[in-house]
């Protein structure tokens, strides 16, 4: 039955929502050779319909909706993005992964085990970001927000966790084993199919982004950010880029300017810095932000 005082208000909605629908089709008639084939589904409740390559630009478009709709439900107002490897140790572990290591493999575990310095810094900025609350317009500024993942990612949702904030974590489905660290807020916690629309929402609320040591991952998220600021797709903001040691081992920024490829003053894009306090000062400067 339906509510006659509803029905002629002229403000109410005249169509049912979709899940309203839904409940009227599970309703529907008997079960018969025609309404149990997965023809008569509805579209938006037709998994192998929804999955066909044809449907990739609905995809595509729920993958980018999605996550907006949710962050802004949160009032998430803009984030700290923090980037980093996937296989650097937290301290405490440090010692233990060189141990159990063997052969070959114990040079490369002393390496990594070198690098626990940054998981360290990473959940000092994320817990120093968090503990600031800055609310403008209403909504939170700076919320921290990871790969969703180990490691570094793990260090910049355990700072914020330690802080008593909500940070997000922004999850890839791999064909291999990948599943968010546990310090991400439920809810905050999101999944992706497709790495650009995941790359997009790292930066669509991002107001600074802090790069640690990294892989292949890392390289992509840093070069593409450079990219859209230094082509003017996007507007500048802090990119803090943490260990001047390894970045000039693995890749020669300066040489790029040299051999003309990139503007000297293209260097300018990112600031290096070492530990969380710089990154926060030279954020709160950018900003004009009381520290």
């Amino acid at each position: 039955m339906t509510d006659k005082k509803t029905d002629h208000e002229l403000t109410n909605r005249k169509f049912y929502r979709a899940d309203e629908e839904a409940k009227f089709s599970d309703a529907g008639p008997k079960s018969t050779p025609q309404t149990e084939h997965p023809a008569y589904k509805l579209a938006f409740r037709d998994t192998d319909f929804l999955m066909r390559d044809e449907l990739r630009p609905v995809r595509f478009q729920l993958e980018l909706l999605k996550p907006e709709m949710l962050l802004d439900q949160a009032g998430v107002g803009s984030t700290m993005v923090m980037y980093g490897s996937a296989r650097i140790p937290a301290p405490e572990k440090a010692e233990e992964l060189v141990a159990n290591a063997k052969g070959d493999k114990k040079k490369v575990a002393e390496s990594l085990a070198a690098k626990a310095k940054y998981y360290q810094e990473a959940y000092t900025l994320a817990k120093m970001v968090s503990e600031k609350s800055i609310i403008e317009d209403g909504k939170r500024q700076f919320v921290v927000c990871s790969g969703g993942g180990p490691s570094i990612m793990e260090a910049a949702n355990r700072g914020a966790s330690d802080a008593g904030a909500e940070s997000v974590g922004l999850n890839i489905v791999l064909p291999h084993e990948q599943a968010p660290n546990p310090y991400v807020t439920p809810y905050l916690s999101l999944n992706f199919h497709y790495f650009a629309l995941r790359k997009m929402h790292f930066l669509l609320r991002a107001r600074a982004v802090a790069v640690f040591p990294g892989g292949f991952g890392t390289f992509d998220e840093f070069f593409e950010l450079l990219t859209l600021i230094q082509t003017g797709k996007m507007k500048p903001i802090p990119i803090l880029l943490f260990g001047k040691e390894f970045w000039d081992k693995v890749v020669d920024l300066e040489a790029l300017a040299d051999e003309g490829t990139i503007n000297h003053d293209d260097l300018n894009l990112f600031h290096r810095c070492e530990t969380a306090d710089e990154a926060w000062q030279y954020i709160s400067d950018f900003y004009e932000l009381d520290r």
